[in-house]
């Protein structure tokens, strides 16, 4: 995991927001992949909040236990 400033242009990054979320404006999760890292947020943040950045191996490990 990292909390460094993220070199990368989040700005730009293409944001998905999880499919349990309702329309309701609820809790949400969204994701977006960038080249080395993905990048999990607070949909409600809309960029404005923290983010939290995790290399695309430790993701997978997170989904694969997740999906257990």
């Amino acid at each position: 995991m990292s909390v460094e400033r993220m070199a990368e242009h989040v700005d730009e990054l293409h944001w998905f927001k999880s499919s349990y979320s309702g329309s309701d404006g609820g809790d949400c999760v969204e994701v977006a992949a960038g080249l080395n890292a993905v990048y999990v947020r607070d949909s409600k943040s809309m960029g404005d909040g923290p983010m939290l950045r995790v290399s695309q191996g430790e993701w997978a490990t997170f989904v694969a236990l997740v999906m257990e």
